[in-house]
């Protein structure tokens, strides 16, 4: 399987969906381990305070919004590789790297990526929670929760909402993966951690099966210039 050509692909849906594979990158020293995420917390500090200043918030609001774009890029490409083509990229904490950036999200690149053949949805929902939830995301959610005081059932909400924002995207870009998307999504929305993050509701807008709102809500309307997110719980209130 070339997972290059797979990560490739993926990598059209946009800059959160982009893991890029050009060995010659591997001669860039910018480029860190992800895991350094997890152990080192000077680059998650400066990222918190680089989102407080853009947003004109308090920590928590940064930290928040922070960690939902760092989950949103770790899971985006997996979940749609899985989606669109059955392929699960091994990207671990070690051979998945970053580098920091001005503006927009953080680069993700992996020099020689391998990968699993996935089957049906809940064949592929089992393979991405065991390759996030312990790998990336729980590691992700105690390096932030250490550096800002924010509650975990919030930060998990908040992959719950990246998962069904990239279902809603697949479905929009590639509209003939849009059923396989709702039902990996839905039941990656069931398993472990995520389990109770949200409801899903009668489809609306660009939505294929369902549409998602959250249980919880990710504080940025208390930003400068915030609002309620499409999923948000205070949406129904």
């Amino acid at each position: 399987m070339d997972v290059r050509a797979v990560l490739a692909d993926v990598a059209r849906l946009g800059p959160f969906f982009t893991v890029g594979t050009d060995p010659a990158e591997a001669a860039d020293p910018t480029w860190r381990p992800v895991r350094d995420l997890y152990t080192d917390p000077q680059p998650l500090r400066d990222r918190i305070a680089h989102v407080r200043r853009v947003l004109g918030s308090d920590d928590r609001v940064a930290a928040s919004i922070t960690f939902q774009g760092l989950a949103a890029l770790l899971l985006s490409a997996p979940l749609t590789a899985v989606v669109l083509h059955g392929v699960l990229p091994s990207l671990t904490a070690r051979s998945l790297f970053w580098r920091p950036s001005a503006g927009g999200p953080w680069p993700l690149w992996s020099g020689a990526p391998s990968g699993v053949e996935v089957g049906d949805a809940d064949d592929a929902a089992r393979a991405l929670a065991g390759a996030l939830f312990d790998e990336h995301l729980a590691p992700l959610i105690a390096a932030v929760r250490a550096q800002v005081a924010i509650s975990e059932r919030l930060l998990w909400g908040s992959v719950a909402s990246s998962v069904a924002s990239g279902k809603r995207l697949i479905g929009v870009e590639r509209p003939k993966a849009a059923a396989r998307a709702a039902a990996v999504a839905e039941r990656l929305l069931a398993t472990g951690p995520l389990a109770g993050s949200g409801d899903l509701l009668p489809a609306a807008g660009p939505d294929v099966a369902w549409t998602f709102r959250r249980r919880s809500c990710c504080l940025y309307y208390r930003a400068r210039e915030g609002g309620l997110c499409g999923d948000c719980v205070l949406t129904a209130r």
